[in-house]
């Protein structure tokens, strides 16, 4: 457990200095992924249409609802691997 948690803040810390920016959806499946890994399933009040981007976040989190942590950590670190 330890080793999962290191492994991911060092892929957290990795993710701020990627050699190319990603695109939208990956973004956004980044994003989602820390979200369930570090917060767990999303009960935020869900954003309107005219916030276009809070809205897309607020999407892409909730599809991973009833995913692990550990799971999402887990998918979280390796993403980040594929990109690096």
């Amino acid at each position: 457990m330890a080793d999962l948690n290191a492994t991911f803040e060092a892929a957290v810390a990795q993710s701020k200095n990627l050699s190319e920016r990603p695109d939208n959806v990956t973004l956004l499946k980044i994003y989602a992924l820390y979200k369930q890994a570090s917060v767990g399933d999303n009960t935020e009040k869900k954003p309107g249409f005219s916030d276009v981007v809070a809205r897309a976040k607020w999407d892409a989190w909730s599809k991973l609802k009833g995913t692990d942590a550990d799971a999402a950590k887990q998918q979280y670190i390796d993403l980040i691997a594929e990109l690096s």
